[in-house]
């Protein structure tokens, strides 16, 4: 009770957490993807009867092996594992190879740090609080990791869909029928739309990840955000496309990720989405 007429305390003390948890995030980004590629790859080697021995040996999971450098393999100290100070007092090098660091692990706790902040400014020390930065934690990794790999696991959005209907039965963030009708729709829209495009390109323009993606928002904030959503993030997408052809960092036929641009107006809907919603549809009906 201390700590809750003390304001600055309480930041500070979230804030820590949030960094923590962002290490855990960029440890996340890294490896889950490594491990589902591992499981797919034994999966391939158990259908084509492959012997034992052409399997890995050594353990890889979130636990396993312990925090290293990705080249030199060294073991990192107590201090190069602490959130944010660790990176800049390394200088964004690893101190045995001297090798530089990837800038996504600390912008990944930066961001998460923030995001733990932001989320005790909006809804006070409250349940609705944890929850709110529990999806953004899910939605920064990700991003990151869509932005990496262009994958979107099925082991994070489908937790963050059945999430967004349970704590929807309370009435959260949307009520539980909106909530039931934003999942369906969600999907099913974006469903729609993919393969709408296959049909007239032969190509395909997104994947199964971003409709699920859809779905959590949909399930989180309901069906009546889900366009001016959906809105958010196809022109923040097709902004930063145009700027990355201008500039000369990709090609016109050049794969771009949507889950990052989705998973942000998801986060602005789930925290900012009825004012978000009225504004819009006033100057809608002013124009």
């Amino acid at each position: 009770m201390r700590l809750l007429a003390h304001p600055f305390a309480l930041y500070i003390l979230v804030l820590g957490l949030g960094a923590i948890i962002g290490s855990f995030l960029g440890m996340l980004v890294y490896r889950l993807p490594i491990m589902l590629k591992r499981s797919w790859e034994e999966d391939c080697r158990t259908l084509t009867a492959h012997r034992e021995t052409d399997r890995p040996h050594h353990v890889f999971n979130l636990a396993l092996p312990p925090s290293h450098c990705p080249h030199c393999q060294a073991r990192l100290g107590w201090m190069e594992n602490i959130p944010l100070i660790g990176f800049v007092a390394l200088r964004g090098r690893c101190h045995h190879c001297h090798t530089p660091i990837s800038p996504r692990y600390f912008l990944i706790e930066l961001i998460t740090t923030v995001a733990a902040g932001m989320s005790l400014a909006r809804f006070g020390i409250t349940f609705t609080a944890l929850l709110a930065f529990t999806a953004s934690a899910c939605l920064i990794a990700l991003t990151f990791i869509d932005l990496k790999e262009q994958l979107l696991p099925d082991v994070l959005t489908l937790p963050l869909l059945w999430l967004g209907l349970l704590v929807n039965i309370a009435g959260r963030f949307a009520s539980l029928e909106a909530s039931v009708i934003g999942a369906a729709t969600g999907y099913l829209f974006l469903w729609l739309v993919y393969h709408a495009f296959r049909l007239l390109t032969g190509k395909e323009g997104m994947g199964y990840g971003d409709f699920k993606l859809f779905a959590a928002a949909g399930a989180w904030v309901g069906w009546q955000v889900l366009p001016l959503l959906l809105l958010l993030a196809s022109l923040a997408g097709a902004v930063t496309g145009l700027a990355l052809i201008a500039f000369g960092r990709q090609g016109r036929s050049t794969p771009m990720p949507f889950g990052p641009y989705l998973a942000g107006a998801f986060w602005l809907a789930l925290f900012y989405g009825r004012p978000l919603l009225v504004t819009y549809l006033q100057l809608a009906h002013g124009a």
